[in-house]
């Protein structure tokens, strides 16, 4: 219960620091930054950082580490552009294909960590460099343009205004309802709950929130897809973590990974698992790269690695196992979105933008470990 409220009280901490970072670049930007167009874009800068980072956290949970989906990224949004571009693949086969080939890979690494006893820092340094490699050579070192419309579709559409009101309003509804089963079955079991006024605030702030940031995009061109797409991938990671025996286990092997042993928790085919997970989200986000870009490139993914282990550690997750959350990584990402896309706006110079990202990620860590002694 206490860990519980500590995340809480993490993401609370999270989202007052988006709400000065965006306060501070709309004063500095006179405006522009809060304008429809710039969030829109911001959203979905996010949106690849947020997928990668829903699989990477899996995998810090476990007390493992991915040092290789930069890569693999570029690799499979590469392997997609060819399939559509050279080859003239329909959509359809080459989404299936691009998928199927994330999760062998993940279940390549997976393989070496769990049943080999290799570290996953060891096994994952080689895939950067591996899938890198395959990539250059794949694409024999040329960017390979244009994607087809339909799969451009896919990294820069958009839902149409009234749809997203519509799915908005299902999702506020959804909130609502299962919250109350939630409250329901506390109830008969005797266990606590929250006050009745406490869920009822959660719910207004929630419907203002998602239908104030629909109506604001409308005001653009509305949704875009790939923002969509990290919304229900993120629901999905919440509650395969929080609502399933999964996620438990992945929780219980990443605190004591001995104890989860002694209990009868199949280690290795959870490992091999989580991996073949982070695998299609790697995959799922080579897509969207690839489809937002309208290109497969060599460079494409490029320390992207870096980003989504950053935003599982700003939000929250312990590079020593056992702690972290979905919606925590999803602020993370979009703590590190913000400030790249403030900065670019700012025409700050390349390296203070490392330079910032780095302290920031210094800090999270020491916050981090400062907690843990005081617990």
């Amino acid at each position: 219960m206490k860990k519980l409220k500590a995340i809480n009280l993490q993401v609370y901490i999270m989202l007052i620091a988006i709400v000065v970072i965006m306060l501070f670049f709309s004063a500095a930007t006179d405006g522009a930054y809060l304008s429809a167009r710039n969030i829109s874009n911001l959203l979905r800068q996010t949106s690849i950082t947020g997928i990668l980072a829903i699989g990477m956290l899996f995998v810090i949970i476990s007390a493992e580490i991915d040092l290789s989906v930069g890569s693999l990224m570029g690799l499979l949004g590469g392997f997609a552009a060819i399939t559509n571009v050279w080859w003239g693949w329909p959509l359809p086969a080459t989404i299936i294909a691009t998928l199927a080939l994330g999760f062998l890979f993940g279940v390549w690494n997976g393989w070496w960590v769990a049943y080999q006893r290799v570290p996953s820092f060891i096994v994952t340094l080689a895939g950067l460099l591996a899938f890198r490699g395959m990539l250059i050579g794949m694409t024999n070192g040329t960017t390979v343009s244009p994607t087809s419309s339909a799969m451009t579709q896919i990294g820069q559409g958009y839902l149409g205004s009234e749809l997203g009101f519509i799915l908005g309003a299902i999702a506020v509804a959804a909130f609502v309802v299962w919250g109350q089963k939630q409250r329901l079955a506390r109830q008969k079991l005797a266990l606590p709950n929250p006050a009745a006024g406490v869920f009822i605030g959660k719910s207004a702030v929630l419907a203002i929130v998602l239908l104030g940031a629909i109506y604001l995009l409308n005001d653009y061109r509305g949704i875009p897809i790939p923002v969509l797409l990290l919304a229900v991938l993120a629901v999905i990671g919440y509650f395969i973590s929080r609502k399933t025996a999964f996620g438990r286990y992945i929780y219980a092997i990443g605190g004591n990974i001995d104890a989860a042993r002694l209990s009868g928790i199949k280690v290795e085919k959870i490992k091999l698992a989580i991996f073949a997970i982070n695998g299609v989200m790697v995959a799922i986000a080579g897509l969207v790269l690839s489809a937002r870009l309208g290109a497969g490139s060599p460079s494409a993914g490029q320390n992207a690695e870096l980003d989504a282990i950053a935003a599982c550690v700003i939000g929250g997750a312990s590079l020593a196992g056992g702690v972290g959350s979905v919606w925590g990584v999803i602020i993370g990402a979009l703590i590190i979105a913000s400030l790249d896309n403030g900065m670019s706006m700012l025409d700050v110079p390349t390296f203070w933008q490392y330079i910032v990202k780095g302290g920031i990620l210094l800090l999270a860590v020491w916050v981090d470990s400062i907690s843990k002694k005081k617990a």
